[in-house]
């Protein structure tokens, strides 16, 4: 058996650090993940957006890293949002409730606009 593949790219926007998500989100992919989410979260950074348009697959153990990194961003004063997700998607974010904790956008440049608007 072979294990599923991720890969992550960072991007450090004004305001904001984008993380770009191929592949499977799971157990495999934790190590990956919290790497990016450590590269993407400076002190200085408020906002950490998470783009799924690249996403081929996420199970519960994935929704449980997203749990994780929501609980990291929380202690440190961080917004997380989330953009490109499917349909699919999108209905295990409102299941889950995670669409209350976490920003949902179609794209990255919506989720950018929102983490640098004014409040």
């Amino acid at each position: 058996m072979t294990q599923p593949t991720i890969q992550l790219q960072v991007r450090q926007e004004a305001g904001a650090s984008v993380i770009y998500i191929e592949g499977e989100v799971n157990g495999f992919a934790e190590e990956a993940l919290m790497a990016a989410y450590a590269q993407a979260g400076g002190e200085k950074v408020p906002t950490i957006i998470l783009d799924f348009s690249g996403l081929d697959y996420m199970n519960s153990t994935g929704i449980g890293l997203l749990v994780t990194l929501l609980i990291r961003a929380q202690r440190r004063q961080q917004r997380l949002m989330a953009c490109g997700l499917s349909e699919h998607y999108k209905q295990i974010f409102d299941l889950t409730r995670l669409n209350e904790a976490i920003g949902i956008y179609d794209t990255a440049a919506d989720a950018l606009a929102a983490a640098t608007a004014p409040v």
